[in-house]
């Protein structure tokens, strides 16, 4: 019995051999991946957008925390609900406060401009977002709003050439933003080669739907014979397509539009608010952002001195018939789903 006693032992040890040698260190560890996590651990990140409670600032803010707080860096939020005060409040306090990156979204190309210069001399990295500042910083993260103009207008053109009055009108954002500047030159360059379009109304909004509306209404009455509205943000531009469904010619009147590609957005060319909605994409934007956050951080360099970078948004030209195509690749989104995804 002893003997058999042994043998079984014996047998239990050989057996447990294999293991012990599997549970020691097999592979070659990474040498850059403890950079990575120390040179991100502990590091402060303030986001100051134009205000919060719409589809871009919200899908941004929930991209930015899902991958980058993960990362043990503290993402601090100031909100100066569309006052552009307050917006150089919140960031004159950051400057102060001294948190290691900011992320902007600038109200026109000039209020934040010092602030920012300001920033970077302090040794706070600087990323905008969507709308530019005159002050370039260490990065840009946005849309092509040249490009937007240009297809956004062509779009409109398209639908408005022989055989209509080629009467069209433009709902401009904040004349002074970026957002509005640059998309206006893009708007430009193809009116310039469609002379034979007329613009019969060119009006600014001011983001405001409400405005849009009232804009709106009074061209179509003006001009019944409207042929296409270029819209400059799906927000403003529920009130714009609100008007013209309202004086019922969403039939004859064509309606193009941008946006980050929400749901909202999907939900109004489904519903005919609107008749082409390019989207700049805020899921690939948070990611954007948060990847150039992580690069900057990691860099070593001082603010302002790693060069100025700019990341354009790839863009997705949203109609009716084709959107349910886009839903894998980031349109139709819900800030629900960029927290949970």
């Amino acid at each position: 019995m002893k003997f058999k006693a042994l043998k079984l032992i014996i047998a239990v040890v050989a057996l447990l051999l294999p293991l012990n040698a599997y549970a020691e260190k097999m592979g070659i560890a990474d040498p850059a991946r403890d950079k990575y996590y120390s040179a991100l651990e502990g590091k402060k990140v303030a986001f100051v957008p134009l205000a919060m409670g719409f589809d871009l600032t919200e899908g941004w803010y929930a991209g930015m925390k899902k991958a980058l707080e993960p990362l043990g860096i503290e993402m601090i939020l100031r909100d100066p609900n569309w006052s552009a005060d307050a917006g150089s409040k919140a960031i004159s306090s950051l400057i102060s406060e001294k948190p290691d990156a900011i992320v902007v979204h600038n109200p026109d190309v000039q209020t934040y401009a010092k602030l920012l210069r300001k920033a970077e001399k302090a040794g706070i990295h600087v990323v905008q977002v969507n709308m530019k500042s005159a002050f370039p910083t260490d990065a840009f993260v946005g849309a092509d709003w040249v490009e937007i103009g240009e297809l956004v207008t062509q779009k409109v053109i398209d639908q408005c050439g022989a055989g209509t009055s080629q009467k069209i009108a433009i709902v401009q954002g904040v004349l002074t933003a970026a957002a509005s500047a640059y998309q206006l030159r893009g708007v430009s360059n193809i009116l310039e080669k469609n002379p034979n379009i007329k613009v019969v109304s060119n009006q600014a909004a001011d983001w405001d739907s409400t405005k849009a509306r009232a804009i709106t209404e009074t061209t179509l009455q003006q001009h019944p014979d409207l042929c296409g509205i270029v819209g400059f943000w799906d927000g403003m531009d529920i009130g714009t397509g609100a008007a013209v469904k309202e004086a019922g010619m969403d039939e004859k009147v064509f309606l193009a539009t941008s946006g980050g590609g929400g749901k909202n957005g999907c939900d109004n060319l489904k519903n005919d608010i609107f008749d082409v909605f390019v989207s700049y994409d805020v899921p690939g934007q948070a990611r954007d952002l948060s990847n150039v956050v992580k690069s900057l951080l990691q860099s070593g360099n001082k603010a302002g001195k790693a060069g100025k970078v700019s990341l354009f948004t790839q863009l997705q030209t949203l109609t009716k018939d084709n959107m349910a195509s886009y839903m894998g690749s980031g349109a139709c989104w819900t800030v629900e789903s960029l927290a949970s995804n």
